[in-house]
């Protein structure tokens, strides 16, 4: 039929996609500089203790979200776990965010 617009809605027992909270780069800081401290091993481990803080404990964003973040970093070149956490700061506050986990995660190594 002509001038008709047809609407597919998502079944309804699929979530809508939430609108990640946003926070300060100070709560960022403070976060990351904790897990700067006390994180060891490698950028692999880096990424299960992301994972633990900000999936499972925080619940900042969902686990297919992590994996996403996790997958394109990985698959591009560079270390890993240091730009999945200024991911995670830019998602969390913005590019003052990204500053602060990046600091935060790695001033202890220095």
């Amino acid at each position: 039929m002509r001038g008709t617009v047809e609407t597919i809605a998502a079944p309804a027992d699929e979530p809508a996609a939430a609108v990640p909270e946003r926070g300060s780069a100070f709560e960022v800081l403070r976060i990351f500089l904790r897990l700067g401290m006390t994180s060891f091993g490698g950028p692999v481990a880096h990424l299960g203790y992301y994972r633990a803080e900000f999936v499972e404990r925080r619940k900042w964003l969902d686990e297919h979200t992590y994996a996403d973040i996790v997958a394109l970093w990985q698959f591009l070149p560079g270390p890993t776990s240091s730009q999945v956490g200024i991911t995670l700061g830019i998602m969390r506050a913005g590019f003052l965010g990204a500053l602060a986990a990046w600091i935060g995660f790695t001033m202890p190594f220095m």
